[in-house]
């Protein structure tokens, strides 16, 4: 990996003091959310063994992605902040660049087995216990994790090949793969157009499993015939589809387009939902409105009230 710059700037904090504090308080809160949205479904999950099933076994790992998506930007950003920099070493930024993109790309995967999950509960409920068993899912899991780092593992490879000499600063508050590539002394083009074309094929292939899934799902629904049956078949799943479908659409707007259409306002604003506020809002959405996890963490709650005051 050869570049002339020993550091880079992520310019989109570089603003008036007062600014760079409001940035700081704003992370640091929705960080702190995060944290606790997340370890309390890693702690229900855990510690309820109602809970170890494989779409809370899922849900378990979803948890540790968005955890994992949201420590490697949130923090650095909210330091850059109290300590009025913008400086991110070039190691910091490779490592930044891969973290974050095997942890969003594995977020995918996993969306995907879990509607391969729901299809199976809903449409084969009499095979589901064979068919989604501990090994299959322990499988579906390492695959997801293995996967996703081999992705991200090509992609920085492939962006920190480039020499830089087009400035250091980045137009974000985090090392982003569309960003670096602006800072290329050769022809990016080539790059992008590859860039572009890999991640198109991997969100197609996900994202017609989930239709085909969900295609299945819903035929399997409606032809339940009671209202109250295809309500609470409909209900396992609608927060999966709100997930899924905030997911795509903020991946889609930040990378599925070419560099010299980026405007910076926009892409800062689509890149704060995928990055942080889409960690934020996965607990709230997916898991802490469900009513086995809530009780799990009563219960939770109630044993270590019971052994702290005895």
């Amino acid at each position: 990996m050869g570049t002339s710059c020993p550091s880079l700037n992520l310019m989109i904090l570089k603003d008036t003091r007062k600014l760079q504090l409001l940035h700081f308080g704003l992370f640091l809160g929705i960080y702190l959310a995060a944290l606790l949205g997340n370890g309390l479904i890693l702690t229900a999950v855990a510690c309820d063994h109602h809970l170890h099933t494989p779409m809370y076994f899922f849900l378990l790992n979803l948890a540790l992605l968005d955890l994992g998506s949201i420590s490697t930007t949130v923090p650095k950003a909210m330091g850059n902040s109290v300590w009025d920099t913008t400086t991110i070493t070039y190691a910091g930024c490779a490592i930044q660049v891969f973290m974050f993109v095997a942890f969003v790309t594995g977020e995918f995967f996993l969306l995907t087995f879990m509607a391969y999950d729901r299809y199976i509960a809903i449409c084969k409920p009499l095979h589901y216990g064979t068919i989604m068993d501990s090994r299959t899912c322990v499988n579906m899991t390492a695959a997801t994790w293995g996967s996703a780092f081999l992705y991200a593992l090509l992609h920085t490879a492939n962006t920190f090949s480039l020499p830089l000499c087009q400035g250091n600063a980045l137009d974000q508050f985090f090392c982003e793969i569309p960003q670096i590539l602006k800072l290329s002394c050769s022809d990016a083009s080539i790059k992008e157009a590859k860039l572009i074309v890999v991640s198109a094929c991997l969100l197609f292939v996900c994202f017609i499993s989930i239709v085909l899934s969900y295609v299945q799902i819903f035929r399997a629904v409606l032809s339940i015939p009671s209202q109250q049956g295809r309500h609470k078949a409909f209900s396992t799943c609608l927060p999966h589809l709100v997930v899924v479908s905030l997911f795509i659409s903020t991946a889609i707007f930040s990378y599925l387009k070419p560099l010299r259409h980026v405007s910076l306002e926009p892409n800062s604003i689509v890149a704060l939902l995928n990055t942080v506020l889409y960690p934020f809002l996965n607990p709230f959405i997916y898991s802490l409105r469900n009513k086995a996890v809530i009780l799990a963490l009563k219960e939770v709650m109630a044993r270590a009230t019971a052994q702290l005051f005895p």
